[in-house]
Order: structure tokens, then C-alpha cells, then sequence
């Protein structure tokens, strides 16, 4: 491990290590997809995640960070992210944003899944389609020799000039590590061949957070839960990778997510 302008350059021993918390992340999510349907409450989930990661010796990354108090952010319908998961019972037709961390062997792994509830609205497919969609365009970016603003190009262009959706401007994608935010920060949006310079080893968690509506947002009274201003539904799609010569490496594996989602009768499949 090395540092260059801030940025950690991780070894392959340590990349390995992340990829390992990364599945337990993975793993979780997958669990979640299983355990989704109408009437499940979100302190539900966050109990039975918590557990879960424990069990296969991880430590829920976000449990205390700053103060969060929770496992999970769970962000519900025009939640961004950062929801508290709370008594409220899921019901048909909402859209569920999942974000998970694990800390494991020294290191963090970091995604999140947006899940649709049962006869999710057509319109509010298209956007968790184009959300999950643009994520893998940024990956594409992620390779050594680009900058982080190829990243954000990339996912602005396709959410904003092709789709005439909106990403968040406040939240951005992060380093992740021995930390769980490390430099370089991840933009959404942004110019091509601007921002850090991509070099191999990297490891980064690319996440587009993306609003029907405005891009503007707002806080909620408990202080953690981001809102979309004019209501309408947000979607949030997030991987962790590794930047390598040709093509990145994923380290979390939403595979794991969707052969859950397949056997799940109460989620509709993107």
C-alpha cells in the first residue's frame, strides 16, 4: 500500500481482503432481496442484516459512523439515502434503496441495490433502469490513464442529456478501504478528463444517486434521511472497484442480488 496525492494505492493482498468484505456486503444484500415483500419494516431487515454480518465475522460499517444508528440505510421511494430504517411497513409499489457496508479483515466493502415493491409504476422503472444502467457506464471509466471526471461524465451524460433525469449534486461516490470514505471523491456529474488521475490498484465505490425530478434535496427532521424536494422517486445503485490497465474490477456482485430477486415473487425485476 502506497499513498500518491492522498489516494491509496492498494496491494493485491489488500484488494483481495476487500473483495472479501465486498461479497459479505454482497451476501446481504442478497438477503434483503429474499426478505423484501409488503409489511416487512425496515427495522426488520436492519435487525436480521446486523445479525447476518456478524455471523460471518464482519462489523456493519455504518452502525456509529458519525452517529448513524442503524446497519442498513434504507431510503424508500423519494428517500436519496441515508433512511433510517424505521417501523414503517413496506407496500406495494414502493421503490426501496438498500445501502450496505461491512468492515472485515481491516477493511470495508460498500454497496447498495434499489428494490421495486410489487406493481412498481412503469415511469418509476425507467428510472431505477437508467440509474442502474449509468452505474456501469461509470465502471466502464474506471480504468488507468482516465480521470475521475470520466467517470462522472459518463453517468451525468446518460442520466441527464439521454434520460432528463437528474443527479444529485451534494452526494458523491468515495475511496474505500481501511477507510470507508477515502480520496478521491466520486462525482456524479462532472467534465471529461478532469478530476484525480485513474491509476491502477485503485479501489473507489462509484454510486449514482439519481431523482426523477429536481436534483435539489433536503434533510428530514431525524437529521439523516436525504429527501428529493419535489417528492418525486430517487433510485441508488452502488459497486465497489478496483482500477485496473483494460477493464475495472468489480468487488461487490449484485448477481448475488438479482438470483434472489428471481425467486422473490414480491420484487419486480429490472
Amino acid at each position: 500500500m502506497f499513498k500518491t496525492s492522498g489516494i491509496i494505492i492498494k496491494s493485491e493482498e489488500e484488494i483481495e481482503l476487500l473483495r472479501h468484505s465486498n461479497i459479505l456486503v454482497s451476501k446481504t444484500l442478497a438477503l434483503m432481496g429474499e426478505m423484501l415483500k409488503p409489511g416487512i419494516t425496515g427495522k426488520q431487515l436492519d435487525k436480521k442484516a446486523e445479525e447476518f454480518i456478524r455471523d460471518h465475522g464482519g462489523i456493519p460499517s455504518f452502525k456509529g459512523y458519525q452517529g448513524f444508528p442503524n446497519a442498513l440505510c434504507i431510503s424508500i421511494n423519494e428517500a436519496v439515502v441515508h433512511g433510517i430504517p424505521s417501523g414503517y411497513e413496506i407496500k406495494e409499489g414502493d421503490v426501496v434503496s438498500i445501502d450496505c457496508g461491512v468492515y472485515k479483515n481491516g477493511f470495508h466493502g460498500d454497496s447498495a441495490y434499489t428494490f421495486a415493491i410489487g406493481d412498481v409504476m412503469e415511469e418509476t422503472m425507467d428510472l431505477l433502469r437508467a440509474t442502474h444502467k449509468s452505474l456501469y457506464l461509470g465502471i466502464e471509466k474506471a480504468v488507468a490513464g482516465n480521470r475521475v471526471g470520466d467517470i462522472s461524465y459518463a453517468i451525468q451524460f446518460f442520466i441527464e442529456k439521454v434520460h432528463g433525469y437528474h443527479v444529485v449534486r451534494d452526494l458523491v461516490g468515495h475511496g474505500v478501504g481501511r477507510n470507508l470514505h477515502e480520496d478521491p471523491e466520486v462525482p456524479n456529474f462532472g467534465r471529461r478528463g478532469k478530476g484525480p488521475l485513474l491509476r491502477e490498484r485503485m479501489t473507489i465505490a462509484i454510486e449514482p444517486m439519481v431523482n426523477m425530478g429536481t436534483r435539489r434535496i433536503r434533510y428530514k427532521k431525524d437529521g439523516w434521511t436525504i429527501i428529493s424536494r419535489d417528492r418525486k422517486p430517487s433510485a441508488h445503485y452502488e459497486h465497489s472497484v478496483v482500477v485496473r490497465k483494460d477493464k475495472a474490477q468489480l468487488l461487490s456482485d449484485h448477481s448475488l442480488i438479482e438470483e434472489a430477486i428471481k425467486n422473490n415473487k414480491n420484487i419486480k425485476r429490472l
